[in-house]
């Protein structure tokens, strides 16, 4: 039978893209997302599967992962792509925004990895991927929600790995760019002079699966981006400089 991953936020986006991609190399795909109306037309091109699922509600992620794994009880496969743009700061951000910011793109793949555990080591060797954003390696005082999230969900993808390669499972952390898609516009935000530093979701994808295929541990979407955690290291002013333009790389 021909393996089964399950992909959040698969409804648009890179999550899209990544399930486009899985489908052509022959992948059965469980499709989740908050938006019916989104993900169902995708799942039937696809002839995916597709549950409605807030990965940030832990009660919501246990229920639907119960329910995949009574279908399928192995899943070789597990993208936490799921995530929200966390515009604005600290103190502009009201306590709401800032909890949603934490839960979808932190705590979601922590829950989305728990309620899978037991399919993922039924189909060992698998495979978890974990799409962080290059703003998990640098931080300023714009966009401090998304960014503090994104270097949380950097530091749990860092260390489940360890955790999990004994019990043969492989861990892939994707740090993208700046990338367009819906939740992320970023073509408006740079202009056509600066538009040629925004990808597009299919590159994503492609590296994404090839990180997977060769077993990479983390990689930078495009490569270049490789320089942002030494820049943070070595010229911090200017990191604060261009993040305080309201720029914000975004990996969702």
């Amino acid at each position: 039978m021909p393996p089964l991953a399950v992909v959040t936020g698969g409804s648009s986006g890179i999550g899209a893209a990544v399930a486009r991609a899985l489908r052509r190399r022959g992948w059965e795909l469980v499709l989740l997302a908050r938006r019916e109306q989104r993900l169902r037309p995708l799942a039937e091109e696809l002839g995916a599967e597709w549950e409605l699922c807030d990965v940030g509600d832990r009660s919501a992620v246990d229920r639907v992962a119960a329910a995949i794994l009574e279908r399928h009880p192995r899943v070789s496969l597990l993208v936490n792509n799921a995530g929200v743009p966390g515009r604005g700061t600290f103190l502009s951000s009201s306590p709401d925004r800032i909890e949603e910011v934490a839960r979808t793109n932190y705590l979601g793949g922590v829950w989305c990895l728990r309620a899978f555990l037991p399919a993922l080591e039924a189909a060992a060797p698998a495979d978890v991927v974990n799409v962080v954003s290059v703003a998990g390696t640098v931080a300023a005082g714009s966009g401090g929600p998304y960014t503090a999230s994104k270097h949380a969900q950097l530091a749990f993808s860092r260390s489940i790995a360890a955790e999990l390669r004994p019990r043969g499972l492989r861990v892939h952390t994707i740090l993208p760019g700046f990338v367009e898609t819906e939740g992320f516009p970023q073509r408006k935000r740079f202009g056509a002079r600066l538009g040629t530093l925004v990808v597009e979701p299919e590159l994503v994808a492609e590296r994404m699966l090839a990180a997977v295929e060769r077993d990479r541990a983390e990689i930078f979407v495009p490569r270049w981006y490789r320089i942002a955690p030494l820049a943070q290291a070595l010229a911090p002013r200017l990191v604060r400089k261009v993040a305080g333009r309201g720029v914000r790389p975004a990996g969702d």
